[in-house]
């Protein structure tokens, strides 16, 4: 059984550590073969009533059954083994990492040439060299893309160049007063005489004006928009732009170190192929700007998994926040409080995505991938290791969708190459050394040259009690979303 198979109450209670299993050990053969791509999505079709998705109607009434048992401190089955120490768990939610692989493909899928295809890998050298001069993420870029290049990992990638976004696209979410004055920085010298209009734009000190970043916008979003349509022509099930991610751009302002959003324009131009796409946050700041552009949409749902705390920025994102008109529903909110670690962020996070999932059916997905909350970021927030990001995008892999990966926050450099490399492994079904080969950045890895992250011992805020609430609350959400959709589309079907 699959280590992600949520009837599997031992690796999902977040009530009691992670345990091992035994796992095939997997030939060198099968090691490097790439099995992240998917069966192909047809092209839009009607939204589909919940009882009718993929998913077997049998196995996710058992699922539910039992994962509501362990959450609400039900027996946990008989071959769950009893609590261990710290060093132990650490030990095992490595073991329990991983290649990307659904052990029930068939051989005759393993065999289709569709399965076959790389991920996409956004990367131009004039692209890392305009986010390594960003005021915020100073050469984090470069140290990421030189690390997964370090790893031999672009040879299991197919390499696409970006492209700038054009105006048009970028007026399809932002307003246009305010691309125009990104434009003005460019040719303006002098940049005190518009201080005072700057500010109006939200280009103060968490967005400094820079005359470059137009065209920094522009083609950071490009890459984005690059990747969604490597997707949408079939080039591969998986994308990625780890330049990408900047989630609380608004429309017409800049915000929380975002110019533009990228996220947005990508989900929109997917929409113009897949009828419904899932947005998932996994940075520790709440996705505002992604959740204002969609909280009215019954199209595109929001999942952002954040640090929820007076004074902690931007402030939004509580558990009530579900969205507004006919989009009510199709927000998701996970607020978690300080300290929050892979054994509750995981369990947690991959419930609630395996809910949506049922209820909402998507076509696509979007996963923002921003690392600010790994143990030893800046942010000083969340315990986390690259492992809980893994797992969650792992879970997220086994869907076989459409998928875009991208970056975002992430201010510690070398913990944020450590964590994007190990995603990219993943991505790639490669299994790496958990020691730093040689390379530009190598002295940034000191003083243990190591890929691995280690908790740290940040006190967890976050009580048993606290994280059996938001899972009970949002899956109560999810379940009127279902109802309420099932007898939307009953009625629908009365009248014609």
């Amino acid at each position: 059984m699959d280590v992600f198979d949520l009837s599997s109450q031992e690796e999902f209670s977040p009530l009691k550590p992670l345990t091992k299993r035994a796992r095939r050990i997997l030939t060198p053969a099968e090691d490097n073969e790439v099995s992240t791509n998917s069966v192909t999505r047809g092209e839009k079709e009607p939204f589909p009533a919940p009882a009718e998705d993929k998913v077997s109607t049998d196995s996710v009434t058992s699922d539910e059954k039992e994962l509501s048992s362990t959450l609400t401190g039900g027996t946990l089955n008989s071959q769950s083994v009893g609590p261990c120490n710290a060093s132990q768990q650490r030990e095992d939610l490595s073991e329990l990492c991983p290649r990307i692989r659904d052990t029930t493909v068939s051989s005759k899928a393993q065999s289709d040439p569709d399965k076959q295809k790389k991920p996409v890998y956004i990367y131009s050298p004039e692209l890392i060299q305009r986010c390594d001069a960003m005021p915020k993420i100073i050469n984090r870029a470069s140290k990421v893309h030189t690390l997964i290049e370090a790893y031999g990992l672009l040879n299991s990638m197919q390499v696409v160049p970006p492209r700038s976004a054009t105006l048009e696209e970028m007026l399809g979410f932002h307003a246009e007063d305010y691309i125009q004055f990104l434009s003005l920085l460019g040719r303006q010298t002098d940049e005190e005489k518009l201080e005072e209009e700057s500010e109006q734009y939200g280009l103060t000190y968490d967005c400094p004006i820079n005359r470059h970043v137009y065209t920094y916008a522009a083609l950071t979003s490009g890459a984005s928009l690059r990747a969604a349509e490597c997707l949408m022509e079939g080039q591969s099930q998986v994308a990625v732009n780890w330049c990408g991610g900047w989630h609380h751009a608004k429309r017409d302002m800049a915000s929380g170190f975002c110019y533009i959003n990228d996220i947005v324009l990508a989900i929109l131009k997917l929409r113009e192929k897949y009828d419904r796409v899932l947005y998932v946050d996994l940075d520790v700041h709440h996705g505002d700007g992604v959740e204002e552009a969609f909280c009215g949409s019954t199209r595109v749902m929001t999942i952002s998994v954040h640090k929820y705390s007076p004074g902690f920025f931007p402030g939004s994102g509580g558990l009530d926040s579900i969205g507004v008109g006919k989009g009510r529903g199709y927000t998701v909110n996970i607020p978690l409080l300080e300290g929050a670690r892979d054994e509750e962020f995981v369990p947690l996070v991959c419930r609630v995505l395996h809910k949506a999932r049922e209820v909402f059916s998507p076509q696509a997905l979007v996963c923002q991938c921003g690392a600010d909350g790994l143990s030893g970021d800046p942010m000083d927030s969340f315990s986390l290791t690259p492992t809980a990001y893994s797992r969650c995008l792992q879970f997220m892999l086994q869907w076989r969708l459409p998928t875009l990966v991208l970056g975002g926050g992430g201010y510690n450099s070398p913990n944020t190459a450590r964590c994007w490399t190990h995603l990219t492994a993943i991505l790639c079904g490669r299994k790496l050394s958990s020691e730093v080969p040689d390379h530009k950045f190598f002295m940034s890895y000191g003083p243990d040259f190591e890929l691995n992250i280690s908790p740290g011992n940040r006190k967890n805020m976050n009580s048993k009690e606290a994280v059996r609430r938001i899972h009970n609350t949002i899956i109560e959400n999810l379940d009127k979303l279902k109802s309420s959709s099932s007898q939307q589309q009953e009625k629908t079907q009365s009248t014609n």
